[in-house]
């Protein structure tokens, strides 16, 4: 007898359950969100570790639900992955993502300073209800989102803003790359951290 078919199991399956659907739904929930930022290298494999503890674990619990306690944990298990995925991903902060501003209040002033952090700034002047305003685009990276909203806080509490992620960007944009970009500039390159041997 396996310890799969064994009577303590009936114990322990729908905690395996839970946790199973937790680690599997977490890694599909990560592989779709880094598919739809472009990341083509690093989605393959999580993927094949996603399908590999489909087949290794959950493939062979699922032949042996037959109660409804076991039911309730993988509804729990793929609930709870889905939500621990998407902590995951925020967390890692991997992506480019465009920041749109509109303020009226020291627009010039915020300009200059987010220019003097080298950041590229683009600013068309705009008409809003309230009257003239500044609508400033900064391309950047998501790691730095709370950082550049504290900054934009300061000069105007009550100024609006929008981030949008972004599938790929000219580096040369984002602040500490070149225009002639090569492998390591890449998003998904620094999350590997490689290093190339010289030649």
């Amino acid at each position: 007898m396996s310890f799969l078919d064994s009577p303590d199991m009936a114990y322990l399956l729908p905690i395996i359950i839970f946790l199973s659907r937790i680690v599997d739904v977490s890694l599909g929930t990560l592989r779709i969100i880094f598919v739809n930022r472009g990341m083509r290298y690093i989605a393959p494999v999580i993927g094949f570790f996603e399908v590999l503890i489909w087949l290794i674990v959950i493939g062979q619990i699922m032949q042996r639900i037959s109660s409804p306690i076991n039911y309730i944990s993988y509804a729990a298990g793929f609930a709870a992955g889905n939500y621990i995925g998407i902590l995951l991903e925020s967390k890692l902060a991997v992506g480019l993502t465009m920041l749109r501003i509109i303020t009226r209040t020291r627009a010039k002033e915020l300009i200059v300073s987010l220019r003097e952090m080298g950041y590229r700034v683009t600013h068309v002047p705009a008409e809003a209800n309230s009257g003239k305003v500044q609508v400033i685009f900064l391309p950047t990276r998501r790691k730095e989102i709370p950082k550049l909203i504290n900054i934009v806080q300061a000069y105007n509490p009550n100024a609006l803003y929008t981030i949008e992620d972004m599938r790929s960007v000219s580096m040369w944009s984002i602040p500490g790359t070149q225009l002639n970009t090569n492998r390591r500039d890449r998003p998904y390159w620094r999350l590997y951290r490689f290093k190339r041997k010289g030649k």
